[in-house]
């Protein structure tokens, strides 16, 4: 295999995920034969080997697979263009396409939300589930011809008799579960706090009517509310779990999406007492 020295000229160019190409000129030949005096290397394809870097003078040992010859080069690179310069303006741009990153994720999360159809509920009636001693059974209105059956853990939290003739908040668009024997329609939301200690169930604001959807953020925001997915939607893309990380009260018992208000024509929806509570 033929070893050559030659003087080249240079570009160091910026690459993708941090990775830096050079562009070789080459401007003499000894033994070795190209097809093109101009090649381009990258870290991938290129053995590279620094043996001396001063601020703007590199010398490199390197073997490239598709070519049988090992090169030695040196060339000479402008400040503009060194591998610092380089990584500092890589980081820079990966700075920048963190934020678009995170702007992006905050769209995806309010578009994911509009999937849900969060409605007001008003509980008819409510009863301890006869097989399971944690649950209760609820008769829901949810603005639709018959009520809903929903089953709730809250067994150990709130008493039965506070739950009669309540309004409430529902999401309505999961796929029914079996619960004991008891097919479970939807889900009542509540506010709780770390431990898990205590939990409330999220209340609409008064003047609120059942049936009517809650949507996050301005008036705006209402108008522009797309249309719920199917429970099967739901599911298939775990749209509820997507969201769920990111309600939370404030520190005014405000139910909250990220920074986006939880709230009904009548007003917000709220915890009665829990502040900076998680959701679920």
């Amino acid at each position: 295999m033929a070893t050559t020295t030659m003087a080249v000229g240079a570009n160091i160019l910026r690459g993708g995920a941090g990775s830096v190409r050079i562009q070789l000129l080459l401007s003499s030949f000894s033994s070795a034969k190209f097809s093109n005096p101009s090649l381009s290397f990258s870290r991938s394809s290129l053995k590279l080997t620094t043996i001396l870097q001063t601020p703007r003078f590199f010398h490199f040992h390197c073997h490239h697979p598709n070519i049988n010859t090992n090169l030695s080069l040196s060339f000479c690179t402008s400040p503009a263009t060194t591998p610092d310069t380089a990584a500092a303006s890589t980081t820079s741009s990966f700075s920048d396409k963190d934020k678009d990153k995170d702007k992006d994720n905050n769209v995806n999360i309010k578009d994911a939300a509009n999937m849900l159809d969060i409605r007001v509920g008003r509980i008819i009636k409510a009863w301890r589930h006869e097989e399971a001693d944690s649950l209760y059974v609820e008769e829901v209105d949810v603005g639709e011809a018959e009520p809903r059956i929903i089953c709730s853990g809250l067994v150990k939290y709130i008493p039965v008799d506070f739950l009669q003739d309540r309004k409430v908040i529902v999401l309505a668009n999961l796929k029914p579960r079996n619960m004991r024997g008891v097919k479970s329609n939807g889900m009542l939301l509540a506010a709780s706090d770390a431990a898990h200690e205590n939990v409330e169930l999220l209340e609409p604001p008064e003047g609120s009517l059942p049936g009517e959807r809650i949507w996050f953020g301005s008036e705006e925001d209402k108008e522009n509310q797309s249309a719920p997915a199917t429970p099967n939607q739901i599911q298939k893309k775990k749209i509820w779990e997507l969201v769920q990380p990111h309600l939370k009260t404030d520190d005014s018992c405000i139910a909250m999406l990220g920074e986006q208000l939880m709230q009904t024509s009548a007003g917000a929806v709220m915890s009665r007492s829990l502040k900076n509570a998680k959701i679920s």
